[in-house]
């Protein structure tokens, strides 16, 4: 199914109810007319991060639906499936592959070896410390193999996502399969997660790294043209970094946005978003809220760093249930650049000033993306982050 310009719900299989046969149901119920399409969050074999660990893009997991169930949700609505080109999970078949037949193995080339990216003698900590880090995590592993010898290989985001090597051939092929695969079950758009950190390269910051990364991007988009699948870049950074995007035709996310709007509520000040409405690129999926944080550092020189402290204080001060732990590492979610709360709850739970907000995006450029949660309105859930710790 083409993408419309309709409003996208995003969502995890089993949010709305148990399971995509669930979702549909409600979907279908009470949802008639106002969803268009459905970024259905990462519903594959995963061994962590909420699907974002993805073990087999083959299979869907079996606690969540069918194949079926996802072929009938695109019978009607427009879909997005993620797709984690950075990494993979430690527990997919290539990797164990590789633990157990080492310099044997047919897929040895798949990830980032640390002995062969580095020069001898290398990484020194000058190299450590370059990488572009956003959350306070190692990035590199031991891994122990059944020959009884061990080596480091790279892992952005944890020690359950092992990164690939998008340079490497074999990996080329797994992403052309992956895209053919996904074409297959009625995927309109592909969401490329983390797309920004799959190009490392020696003696950079191994983030969004150019021209590399533009190489990567229109391979990918050779190979989803072929299927009429449409590309959309995840990165969260600077909105300068959108706009360079946006220049190439692909379709975008405003991240900016979210920041920009609270700052016109809280501030009463209309100058900032005006200004941004005016130069937003018009190809983009806007958002108040994701199945991650509320963006801070999208919106800088949009807003002053002075406004972005003003903004986030008031969200403190204003929000329900908000506090500065919260987006910390004792909840497991140091991220310094994103705010822990939903959007709802950083309005200060105002029902007039959270449908503001949402008349606001849906009259932005571009095609608007609604979470489940702010879907419903939804508030911080302060007893559920309390007994689990996750943010």
């Amino acid at each position: 199914m083409q993408i419309k310009n309709e409003a996208m719900l995003i969502t995890y299989s089993d949010s709305m109810g148990s399971n995509m046969k669930d979702l549909k149901g409600v979907l279908d119920k009470y949802f008639q007319g106002a969803i268009g399409g459905v970024h259905l969050l990462p519903f594959f074999p995963s061994t962590g991060d909420r699907g974002f660990a993805p073990s087999d893009y083959t299979r869907v997991d079996p606690s969540l639906g069918t194949w079926e169930d996802v072929d009938a949700l695109g019978e009607q609505y427009y879909l997005m499936f993620d797709f984690m080109i950075n990494h993979i999970s430690r527990e997919s078949k290539f990797f164990q592959d590789f633990k157990e037949n080492h310099e044997n193995s047919p897929y040895k080339d798949m990830f980032i070896r640390i002995h062969e990216f580095f020069p001898e003698g290398r990484p020194n900590q000058a190299d450590i410390d370059l990488i572009y880090k956003r959350k306070d995590k190692a990035p590199f592993q031991t891994v122990h193999f059944a020959d009884g010898t061990t080596e480091e290989v790279w892992n952005t985001f944890g020690e359950e996502q092992i990164d690939l090597d998008v340079r490497k051939e074999i990996v080329k092929e797994f992403i052309r399969e992956t895209i053919k695969d996904m074409a297959s079950h009625g995927c309109s758009l592909i969401r490329l997660d983390a797309f920004a950190y799959a190009v490392k390269k020696l003696d950079t910051n191994d983030f969004f790294v150019e021209p590399d990364i533009w190489d990567l991007l229109n391979e990918v988009r050779d190979e989803a043209a072929k299927y009429q699948v449409e590309l959309l870049p995840e990165i969260h950074e600077h909105y300068s970094i959108q706009m360079k995007i946006a220049d190439h035709d692909y379709f975008v996310y405003d991240f900016a946005l979210p920041m920009v709007v609270l700052y016109s509520l809280y501030s009463g000040k209309s100058n900032r978003l005006a200004n941004w409405l005016q130069m937003s690129p018009m190809k983009q999926f806007t958002t108040l809220d994701t199945h991650d944080g509320i963006g801070v550092v999208d919106a800088r020189d949009l807003l002053t760093d002075e406004e972005l402290d003003y903004t986030s204080n008031k969200l403190y001060e204003v929000g329900a249930n908000v506090k500065r732990i919260y987006s910390s590492e004792k909840y497991n979610n140091l991220d310094i650049y994103q705010i822990n709360s939903t959007y709802y709850s950083a309005l200060g739970n105002d029902d007039a000033s959270y449908l503001l907000s949402r008349v606001l995006q849906c009259f932005a450029p571009g095609i608007p993306q609604v979470y489940y949660v702010g879907l419903l309105a939804g508030e911080n859930d302060i007893e559920l982050l309390e007994s689990s710790k996750e943010g």
